[in-house]
């Protein structure tokens, strides 16, 4: 294939995801073992999670970057990921804790944690953070214990799976 070939197929694929965007979070958990705790950072692009907490909060005109009074993103997220994100430890359920959010460019990234975290073989993970919004929305989960990573593609139509350590 010519270099020109590889442009126009670069080119069309980018027409493609300016027409239909990608629908994506990244989730990366990483065990801490010094501290025995899991640190979870997840990153959802802004545009996606806006629609989400517009129908969430059933306010059509919410401006997740200007909310109105008596409203914040922590506010609001840290309840929204209460119920899409649950992690368990070889089927126990475990309390995931919201910590705070930072913007990094077009994306928020949210910070959780899960502590006393005693040794696990398995991990479970529950992500349909966004999939009432956007059908084909990918939650990617990247999960670290010990220097291996091992990763996770939760969907609509699986929401939950489990990782062995």
């Amino acid at each position: 294939m010519g270099s020109l070939s590889v442009i126009y197929s670069y080119s069309i694929l980018a027409i493609l995801f300016e027409i239909h965007p990608l629908h994506v979070s990244v989730t990366e958990i990483e065990m801490d073992e010094k501290d025995k705790r899991l640190e979870i950072m997840m990153r959802v692009f802004i545009d996606d999670l806006e629609l989400t907490m517009r129908k969430t909060h059933q306010l059509p005109a919410l401006d997740i970057l200007n909310p109105p009074a008596g409203m914040t993103v922590d506010k609001m997220m840290a309840e929204y990921i209460k119920n899409h994100l649950r992690i368990s430890l070889d089927n126990k359920a475990q309390k995931v804790a919201y910590l705070g959010h930072e913007r990094e460019g077009e994306a928020f990234i949210f910070y959780v944690e899960v502590t006393n975290v005693k040794k696990f073989k398995d991990i479970g993970v529950f992500n349909d953070i966004i999939i009432e919004t956007h059908e084909d929305q990918s939650n990617l989960v990247h999960v670290t214990v010990k220097g291996k990573v091992r990763s996770l593609r939760l969907t609509r139509d699986m929401t939950a799976d489990k990782l062995t350590f």
